[in-house]
C-alpha cells in the first residue's frame, strides 16, 4: 500500500499559503504514514495570502508563519519557489512522479461589477491595492492617483475595510510596518481625506469582522462616520439580528460611531449600507464620480435578503475606485475547473470533473479555490483536515506511480534542466533574513524585496 517504507507516499502541493501548509501539517501528524511531500510556488516568497494578503499594520495575524516554517523545515517536506504551474513544471509531469497532487492556488482574480466606467483610469480592484501596498511582485508597476481629496471603496467585507484603513492611515504609523517602500512613499504624498465605504445590504449583513470594524474607531486622526438612518433596521433584519452575535456586535459598533458629536481627526472614513454602485463617471479617460442608487432590501424565495434598488440616485466626486466585491479562482493547466462558480469542483477534497462528475483519480484541492473566497486564515485549517481525509482514505486504492518514477530527487533533475533558478526553503531563509535585517535597521518588522529578480539576486549574493 501506499505510505508504507517499502512505498512512501509522494504527494505535491500546489502553493504555498496558508491552505498549502495547513494541508502539510496535517498530512505530517498521520500515524504510520511514509511521506514525502513537496511544495511548489510562483514566487520566491511562500506564505501566499499572510505576506502578500494581511494588511501590513496586522502583524499579529502574519506570526502565523511561525507555524508554517517549523513545517517547512521538517525533512520529509521540500519547497519549490519560482516555479509556476503550467509554465515551469506541467500537470502531466506531476502526475508522472506524484502519487496525490494537491492545489492550495486560492482564487487569484477579482469579480467584476459590470456597471459602466468600470474600466476607467482610476478604478480598480482591491486586490490590486492590496497587492501593490503589500510587496506583490504583480502590482508593483501600478501607479495609483491619490491626488483627489475622495476616494470610494465598494464592498464592506474585511478586505474592503484593510484599504479603507490603508488610504486614511497615518504614514508614520505605516512605516513602523512591513509595508512596501513604494507604497509608503506614495501614501506619503496622498491628498485622500475621505473615504466612502459602500454596502449595497444593510449593516445586519456587512460581511466584516468585528475586529476589524472596531478598529476604525481607534485609528489616529480619523473620523469613522456613519449616518444613524443608514442603521435603521427592516424587521426581517432585526430577526436575523437576534440569533447572529458577530452582526449584532457590529451593528452595536456602528451605532456607537453614529453616536459620536464630535470628529476631530482630518480624515474620514464614512459607511453608507443600503446602496448599489450603478456608474463610474469619468472626464478624458479617468475616474471623476460615482453615482449610487438607494436600495432597500427584499426576501428571495430562499428566505435571503436581497437588495433592491428604489429609483432614487446620487452622485458624488470622486478621484479613486476600489471594488472589493469578491474574489474568483483561475484554471489550471489539466486540472477541472467550474466556469460558474469559479472553483476547481471537487467532492469532500476529491477533484471532479466540472460536468461529468468523473474522479481525477489523485487529485485535490483545499482551501479558496475548493469552497470559494471564504473564512479566514485559520478557517483553512479544519478545511485542509477535511481533504486530508480523503487523501488517506484513497490510499489504500490508488494505483501509485511507477517504482522507477518515486526518487524525490528525479523531480530535482526536471527543475534543473527547465527553471535553473528555482529557489529552496534555505534560499528563501536567506532572503527572509535579508529582509529582517533591513528592517532592523528602520525599526520595521522586514522591508520587503518586492521584484523576483532582485529577491533573486539577494538570494545568490547570500
Amino acid at each position: 500500500m501506499l505510505g508504507t517504507e517499502a512505498r512512501p507516499l509522494r504527494i505535491a502541493i500546489i502553493g504555498a499559503g496558508p491552505a498549502g501548509f495547513y494541508t502539510a501539517e496535517a498530512l505530517l501528524k498521520q500515524k504510520d504514514l511514509v511521506c514525502s511531500i513537496d511544495f511548489f510556488n510562483r514566487f520566491p516568497t511562500p506564505f501566499g495570502l499572510v505576506r502578500e494578503g494581511v494588511a501590513p499594520d496586522h502583524q499579529s495575524i502574519k506570526a502565523v508563519t511561525r507555524i508554517y516554517d517549523r513545517i517547512a523545515q521538517n525533512p520529509q517536506v521540500r519547497y519549490f519557489g519560482n516555479i509556476t504551474f503550467g509554465t515551469d513544471i506541467h500537470h502531466e509531469t506531476l502526475k508522472r512522479f506524484y502519487d496525490q497532487i494537491v492545489y492550495a492556488v486560492g482564487a487569484q482574480a477579482d469579480r467584476r461589477m459590470g456597471i459602466a466606467g468600470e474600466d476607467l483610469n482610476g478604478s480598480f480592484p482591491a486586490t490590486a491595492f492590496v497587492g501593490w501596498y503589500n510587496g506583490h511582485p504583480d502590482y508593483q508597476d501600478m501607479e495609483f492617483d491619490l491626488s483627489h481629496p475622495r476616494a470610494v471603496v465598494i464592498g464592506n467585507g474585511n478586505v474592503a475595510i484593510d484599504v479603507a484603513r490603508i488610504l486614511v492611515s497615518s504614514p508614520d504609523e505605516l512605516a513602523k510596518t512591513d509595508i512596501a517602500d513604494t507604497a509608503l512613499a506614495k501614501l506619503r504624498e496622498s491628498k485622500v481625506r475621505e473615504v466612502v465605504m459602500l454596502g449595497r445590504r444593510g449593516p445586519a449583513q456587512a460581511a466584516f469582522t468585528n475586529a476589524e470594524i472596531k478598529e476604525l474607531g481607534v485609528l489616529e486622526d480619523v473620523n469613522p462616520i456613519v449616518d444613524s438612518a443608514d442603521l435603521e433596521l427592516d424587521e426581517h433584519s432585526v430577526i436575523a439580528l437576534a440569533e447572529d452575535k458577530v452582526a449584532t456586535k457590529n451593528v452595536d459598533t456602528l451605532r456607537s460611531f453614529a453616536a459620536r458629536t464630535e470628529h476631530n481627526g482630518t480624515r474620514n472614513i464614512r459607511l453608507r449600507f443600503l446602496v448599489s454602485p450603478m456608474e463610474i463617471l469619468g472626464h478624458g479617460g479617468k475616474v471623476t464620480a460615482v453615482t449610487v442608487e438607494k436600495n432597500h432590501l427584499v426576501m428571495d424565495e430562499n428566505g435571503g435578503l436581497r437588495a433592491r434598488g428604489t429609483g432614487t440616485f446620487e452622485t458624488f466626486d470622486a478621484g479613486l475606485v476600489l471594488r472589493s466585491v469578491g474574489y474568483r479562482g483561475v484554471p489550471l493547466e489539466g486540472v477541472p475547473f467550474d466556469e460558474i462558480s469559479y472553483k476547481i469542483p471537487n467532492i469532500a477534497g476529491r477533484v471532479i470533473h466540472a460536468t461529468s462528475g468523473d474522479p481525477h483519480e489523485g487529485e485535490y484541492v483545499v482551501g479558496w479555490a475548493k469552497r470559494g473566497p471564504t473564512g479566514v486564515i485559520g478557517t483553512n485549517k479544519p478545511d485542509a483536515v477535511s481533504t486530508v481525509v480523503s487523501m488517506m482514505e484513497d490510499r489504500a486504492h490508488l494505483p501509485g506511480i511507477a517504482d522507477e518514477n518515486r526518487n524525490p530527487a528525479l523531480i530535482e533533475t526536471i527543475l534543473k534542466e527547465r527553471k535553473p533558478d528555482y529557489v529552496t526553503y534555505s534560499d528563501w531563509k536567506v532572503l527572509d533574513t535579508h529582509e529582517i535585517t533591513r528592517g532592523q535597521k528602520q525599526d520595521r518588522p522586514r522591508v520587503k524585496v518586492t521584484r523576483v529578480p532582485e529577491m533573486l539576486t539577494v538570494i545568490n549574493e547570500g
